[in-house]
């Protein structure tokens, strides 16, 4: 760009050192490496005690690969010390790290974000829904329900409730509910979904804001499409949120008023990622607003700079 003659650069440069705090899987330990490292920034691993021997072997071998291709092998460094008080101490590394960044479960993360001054970006807690709206197709709901729910209940993007417009809930929600159970889901719901399917296990108060990781849905019916874009806005983690409709312009506001990170319109929550995004491998799926959001790929790891050449200006 040029501007008074300025020639003005925008670039993409590296965050600096990134922070990972994460739990038991030790892939967490290759896939943050190979990511961090391509984006041209350095990394300190903190993983969990479950996986403690393997992360020390992972890491040998990329130190040495570093080694062997003439570059620092101190890019890539484990914190091997498994104690809450140096977890707590690297929360507390402003100036070494630049940005810390969790991965886990919805306690880690809480906990991170609660104590760290180290500026952190929050990922991976999923609690998504699915709207079934008055115009859904069930043929269309059916399957895209099953499969938010059922293909991989352990991660992230997998839904974990159903709201259901009380328009069509005497019509649909008996065949929703059987299509779930047919993979051994268990079912749960508010007073209006057990008066259409009696044996659902009663939901409670507490039901709304979890995020089960298992074969477990809660279902509630709403009045109308403004109930169920309030309730998920209240409720969501705002990570990835779907509504089942043929009305369009219903989908788009739908899309438009929902606070997530990604908003569906008849497609499963479980394309949140990165590789299916386009993006390749992921860091992980930024539910904040700032600096990412959604999938964070290589460019998600990188900031700004402007770099402006001149031959003499002087501000007027």
């Amino acid at each position: 760009v040029s501007c008074a003659g300025l020639e003005i650069i925008h670039r993409r440069v590296p965050l600096g050192v990134v922070g990972i705090i994460f739990e038991a899987r030790p892939n967490v330990t290759a896939d943050a490496t190979a990511l961090t490292l391509k984006s041209g920034n350095a990394v300190i691993l903190r993983g969990g005690k479950e996986a403690a021997r393997s992360n020390q072997a992972i890491v040998a071998c990329l130190q040495a690969a570093l080694t062997e291709s003439g570059l620092p092998k101190d890019a890539v460094q484990l914190v091997e010390d498994q104690s809450h008080a140096v977890a707590t101490e690297m929360m507390h590394l402003t100036g070494y790290i630049d940005v810390l960044i969790p991965r886990g479960g919805k306690g880690l993360i809480a906990r991170v974000l609660e104590t760290a001054t180290v500026p952190v970006i929050e990922t991976g807690a999923g609690n998504c829904h699915i709207y079934i709206d008055q115009s859904a197709d069930l043929a269309v709901a059916a399957p895209i329900v099953a499969n938010a729910k059922v293909q991989r209940p352990s991660v992230c993007n997998a839904a974990e409730k159903l709201l259901v417009n009380q328009a069509v809930a005497e019509e649909q929600l008996p065949s929703l509910v059987a299509a779930l159970r047919e993979h051994g889901v268990e079912v749960r719901g508010d007073e209006r979904a057990r008066a259409i399917v009696s044996d659902l296990v009663p939901a409670t108060d507490a039901d709304w804001d979890t995020e089960y990781n298992d074969l477990i849905m809660a279902v509630k019916v709403v009045d109308d499409l403004d109930e169920a874009i309030q309730w998920i806005n209240q409720h969501s983690t705002h990570h990835s949120e779907a509504i089942i409709t043929k009305d369009m312009e219903r989908g788009r506001a739908f899309q438009q008023r929902v606070d997530s990170a990604c908003v569906y319109v008849n497609a499963s929550t479980r394309f949140t990622d990165g590789s299916e995004f386009g993006f390749g491998a992921e860091i992980g799926i930024s539910t904040q607003k700032l600096h990412a959001r959604g999938p964070m790929g290589l460019a998600q790891l990188t900031t700004i700079k402007y770099q402006i050449t001149g031959d003499g200006q002087i501000r007027q």
